[in-house]
């Protein structure tokens, strides 16, 4: 393995960009806040990325207490990545990007891959209150726990219980609230999204 990189600054956003700063690293965060990932998902989901790229970046986040590597018990025996502590609380350093370059994304291009859960975060920050949210579109459904303070952040597919609330949108509003056109609850109060469920999350989706 070799050794970090640095850019021997005393300054603590030197220090996190020493961590963090590489092309692909906060990307992978991003969906490792799905919970445990195999390699092969990641790869799948990070499409541009190289095998000896992700296999570095990945040693690298071991090393410094970003991710853990661990073997699944049988009959899956396969080998998953999840976050650690310090890993999951760059959450608010991804949502924070997030929010600064939704001016960047403009149209989307031709050559832009799209996964659906890649929503999941722009959503997040839209939602007030806690609970489950599952989202629908054509493209993909996909969940997210609002306001969890560990654990998954987000995951791919139905929830994985009675959610709090359901959300359907087409994925031309996706697109329009992650640019930052329209909040979520003027998504609803058009008819973009409509939200169903008897849930806390879902009452503050419609009230607001």
């Amino acid at each position: 393995m070799s050794p970090r990189r640095s850019y021997d600054q005393y300054c603590s956003a030197a220090r996190a960009l020493d961590a963090v700063g590489d092309r692909w690293t906060l990307l992978i965060v991003r969906e490792l806040l799905a919970g445990p990932r195999r390699y092969t998902d990641l790869h799948a989901d990070l499409p541009g990325v190289s095998t000896d790229v992700l296999a570095s970046r990945l040693k690298d986040m071991e090393r410094d207490g970003l991710s853990t590597r661990r073997r699944l018990p049988p009959p899956g025996a396969a080998y998953v990545y999840e976050l650690t502590d310090r890993g999951r609380r760059l959450l608010p350093v991804l949502l924070a990007l997030g929010e600064w370059g939704r001016s960047e994304l403009g149209e989307r291009r031709p050559t832009d891959a799209v996964r659906a859960h890649w929503f999941a975060l722009p959503l997040l920050s839209s939602l007030e209150g806690e609970g489950l949210l599952e989202v629908h579109l054509e493209e993909g459904d996909f969940h997210l726990y609002a306001g969890a303070e560990d654990g998954p952040v987000y995951g791919e597919g139905p929830a994985p219980r009675e959610p709090d609330a359901r959300l359907d949108l087409d994925f031309a509003t996706c697109e329009a609230l992650a640019r930052g056109e329209m909040s979520l609850a003027d998504a609803v109060r058009d008819g973009r999204a409509t939200v169903t469920g008897e849930g806390t999350l879902a009452k503050a989706l419609l009230e607001a």
